[in-house]
């Protein structure tokens, strides 16, 4: 099944041009979690890989570093501008190409990956298991799966601060689902597990990892809250709970969300925690 119709317009929209925007700074935050994942698949020299919500491609050219020249990484994502980034990012000798497709349903050739890897871009999904179920049609007999997604949000302080912060402040909404798609749609180990193996995928194993990573940066401690601050009110749901508020109630919940994260550890930075699982699996052999 494809990825939910609403993530497709949201990254075709103001959610893609903000990360565009911030671009650089966002694949450094999510690059120890990348690396985890990328040890994790343990790609080898030679090998081919489906890189599923490549975005701008920084995992795709980490990726393609390790399979060397004989190897290919295709990198597939939803929003065009992403895609446009990344093969400018590229350099000319490296085995990696970018597709502008929905991995979860778009014609991929059969058999033909060693690995399937995600940073982050597994999570949403439509009809996850259908997802899954057709991108393991594209994997080898016996071929792996890695990626990392996000545990819950009351683990990952980049969102649980800041949304907690502007209760009272901005109108409450109902909770989503915990299932549908989204950044936390993961979150539950053994929503993952039925997942993958109603899929059709053996030797599940999902870990933790958590990092302490800068969200906000400065040349002053004030500097780093002004910019975490900022950070929070362009990329992630607060901006989107803050998109029709008057501006008054925007100011209010920013004083509210820079308090916040004064609480957090940091000389020149806001240190936030964030929480991940590391999921591995294997197609069954012929």
């Amino acid at each position: 099944m494809p990825t939910s119709a609403y993530q497709v317009a949201d990254w075709n929209g103001q959610s893609g041009e903000r990360w565009v925007a911030n671009q650089a700074r966002l694949d450094a935050m999510a690059a120890v979690f990348g690396q985890a994942a990328i040890e994790a698949a343990a790609p080898a020299t030679g090998e081919r890989v489906l890189d599923i919500g490549c975005g701008a491609g920084a995992s795709s050219l980490a990726l393609a570093a390790r399979v060397g020249a004989g190897g290919q990484v295709l990198g597939v994502d939803i929003f065009e501008p992403l895609i446009g980034r990344a093969r400018a990012l590229a350099p000319q000798d490296t085995p990696v190409q970018f597709r502008v497709a929905d991995a979860g349903s778009a014609e991929l050739p059969e058999a033909a990956f060693d690995i399937l890897f995600s940073r982050f871009g597994v999570m949403f999904f439509d009809d996850p298991t259908a997802a899954f179920a057709h991108m393991r049609r594209a994997l080898k007999p016996g071929g792996r799966v890695a990626f990392v997604c996000w545990r819950g949000m009351v683990e990952n302080d980049w969102v649980r601060l800041p949304m907690d912060a502007i209760k009272g402040i901005v109108p409450l909404t109902a909770p989503p689902d915990p299932e549908a798609p989204g950044p936390f749609s993961f979150g539950d180990r053994g929503r993952v597990a039925r997942i993958l193996t109603a899929a059709g995928f053996t030797d599940i194993a999902i870990a933790p990892f958590d990092a302490s990573i800068p969200f906000g940066e400065g040349a002053t401690r004030e500097a780093a809250l002004d910019d975490a601050v900022k950070m929070t009110l362009e990329v992630g749901p607060l901006s989107r709970a803050l998109a029709d508020q008057p501006d008054d109630i925007r100011a209010r919940a920013s004083a509210a969300v820079r308090a916040a994260f004064a609480g957090r550890p940091g000389e020149r930075s806001v240190m936030i925690d964030r929480a991940t699982w590391i999921v591995t699996a294997r197609n069954p052999p012929s």
